[in-house]
């Protein structure tokens, strides 16, 4: 039996009914797909991943890697490298390449709703795959011989991986030392060693591309300072594909890790057997905004990734909970002689039950909203319209949510309540929930910690752009917060919450401001001490929003339902309902202790911790 369920009734209701995404099929960039050919896709790789890719799921952890030092190659499970080839030979990959080179145009939200089935099935074999969207950057970016890359990537499967980090640099990219050096036919030595490498090296692939931001010689300080360079694993005939030598870019170590152990996470050495030949992406010095466009694409997978194992945790807690007898009824719990009951008849795993559904489910909606701007950007971009700029600031202020918030929240909550509803089993092989808190907690680490998505957010995402972006969306969740209905008193509750944020941001940008006054420098701390629990409360406002639009939907078709659907459409009216209720009130809280933030933290001396 399967480890996961795919939630393919809320993924459709989402796409269609929340955000209407039949809109945009059939037309423009969409033209050949209709919603019918959506509707099977979905339907297609949810068979999929609850089948093929799902079994080797736990092969995957238990078996990992086998990494042999004297040739620096990594090896995978035959069974995960079945599940790889079940998805690549059914040619997924098409949803991720270029159009020009074999593609498919599919709109940003339906791609997404596919990644999170992959993704909640068998993470690793999404992350493996990642060579078709990876050629989007050489094809789109690169030089002609470049886009021949890129068309090579696609046609035979190659694997890519981003080469940031390096040992003492972790998060402070700018710090690299990576050194790339000219050579007289155009090409580039690069030297150096890379750290978290993910998909580092496996046996999946023929080749692999690896994108290496390196610092050219005499090039300045910082991350301005980088260019993006394009290293084979293995050099290559760019007409034919055909491979010739080993380039000089080999993995010294595999890391042990916690979870996702069927995922390669390599450190990696730059030029130190033979020379590692790299090509300067599209011959311009550009190196860290190129690589963004991949960067961006991560943080979108990694929130995906987060959310769909938080979805496939509650799913499994739900089951658990109606099957699983254990005590009495409250009502009668001194009644020794009282009937057993499921444990999902108890008050408090109700409640914890109730907190997966609303958050997984809201959540799902937050990647699909975040998607539905990308497919509107995509189409702007076509039709030159004027409101691209504002939808391409909305895309970047949700993308720090999605990835930071998205995956904090599904971390702390596979822990505390998915597995806490199974009891000692959680805690156990015998079912995935272990697995999934132990897949799930890199979700919070790579691609930016929680931290630094809090910081980007408030400098970068609303300083930087004047607030723009934030306070477009927060009138758009204000317009509905006060536009009455049979939910008049939960949209109040969310209009007030939303107050208290737009405070929060006020008391943080006053901090920030304070801080350029002669002598109030250290006021900046206050902001730093802060970001988080601002990022934090700006998603539980997006989430409430959400959730209550899905409501306002259900409610209009609640008294027409009958079964499976009568069921649905009650969920969704008590999930929003139960949001509103004991979520948002926190907000207060968190306004309070942002407004008394003294600063002292940062006063206090190492020794005393």
């Amino acid at each position: 039996m399967s480890h996961y369920t795919a939630n393919l009734r809320d993924i459709e209701f989402c796409l269609f009914d929340l955000l209407g995404r039949e809109s945009i099929l059939g037309k423009s960039l969409y033209k050949d797909m209709d919603k019918e050919t959506a509707l099977g896709m979905l339907g297609e790789i949810k068979r999929l991943a609850e089948n093929d890719l799902a079994a080797s799921f736990i092969d995957g952890d238990r078996l990992g890697t086998t990494f042999d030092k004297t040739t620096g190659s990594v090896t995978l499970p035959e069974s995960f490298k079945k599940s790889y080839r079940a998805y690549i030979d059914n040619e997924w990959w098409r949803l991720d390449a270029p159009v020009e080179i074999g593609g498919m145009a599919t709109p940003a939200s339906i791609r997404w709703a596919i990644a999170e089935m992959i993704l909640g099935s068998n993470p690793a074999v999404h992350i493996y795959a990642s060579g078709s969207s990876f050629a989007n950057v050489a094809y789109y970016l690169g030089n002609d011989e470049q886009k021949k890359m890129a068309k090579l990537m696609v046609d035979r499967d190659w694997g890519a991986t981003m080469q940031l980090t390096e040992p003492d640099a972790g998060s402070d990219v700018g710090a690299g030392r990576s050194k790339a050096v000219q050579q007289p036919d155009g090409t580039w030595h690069i030297t150096g060693t890379k750290r978290f490498i993910t998909s580092g090296d496996s046996d999946l692939n023929e080749n692999i591309i690896h994108y290496v931001l390196a610092r050219p010689e005499g090039a300045g300080p910082g991350t301005k300072g980088l260019s993006l360079f394009l290293v084979p694993k293995f050099m290559f005939d760019f007409e034919t594909g055909a491979l010739g030598k080993r380039n000089g870019v080999y993995v010294t170590n595999v890391e042990h890790k916690m979870g996702l152990n069927v995922s390669s996470t390599c450190e990696m050495n730059l030029g130190e057997k033979e020379p590692a030949v790299g090509y300067l992406l599209g011959d311009v010095h550009n190196g860290i905004a190129q690589m963004f466009k991949v960067i961006e694409f991560a943080r979108m997978m990694v929130g995906t990734k987060a959310i769909s194992t938080l979805s496939a945790g509650y799913q499994q807690a739900l089951a658990y909970a109606k099957t699983r007898v254990q005590g009495g009824d409250m009502k009668v719990m001194n009644d020794k002689n009282s009937p057993r009951v499921t444990i999902i008849k108890h008050p408090d795993v109700r409640r914890s039950l109730m907190v997966q559904k609303a958050y997984s489910e809201g959540m799902r909606a937050l990647i699909l909203y975040t998607a539905s701007i990308q497919d509107e950007i995509a189409i702007a971009r076509e039709e030159k319209s004027e409101n691209l700029e504002d939808l391409e600031k909305l895309n970047d202020l949700l993308l720090p949510i999605v990835k930071g918030y998205g995956s904090e929240k599904s971390w702390v909550l596979l822990g505390t309540e998915s597995l806490q509803t199974f009891g000692g089993s959680g805690f156990t092989e015998d079912w995935p929930l272990e697995q999934y808190v132990r897949d799930a907690k890199i979700d919070t680490l790579y691609e930016g910690t929680t931290a630094i998505q809090g910081l980007d957010f408030f400098f970068r995402k609303i300083v930087k752009d004047g607030g723009r972006a934030v306070g477009l969306l927060a009138k758009e969740i204000g317009a509905f917060a006060g536009s009455g209905g049979v939910h008049a008193a939960e949209k109040e509750q969310l209009g007030k919450a939303l107050a208290e944020v737009n405070e929060m941001m006020g008391t943080l940008v006053g901090y920030a401001m304070a801080s350029q006054e002669d002598g109030s420098e250290s006021e900046i701390y206050k902001v730093g001490l802060n970001t988080s629990r601002l990022l934090m409360a700006v998603g539980e406002i997006i989430i409430g929003w959400l959730l209550m639009r899905q409501a306002d939907i259900a409610s209009e078709r609640l008294p027409s339902a009958t079964g499976k659907d009568l069921d649905f459409y009650t969920g969704k009216v008590a999930a929003a309902s139960y949001f509103i209720r004991t979520v948002l009130p926190h907000i207060t809280a968190e306004k309070m202790i942002m407004q008394s933030e003294n600063g002292a933290l940062m006063e206090i001396p190492e020794s005393a911790f």
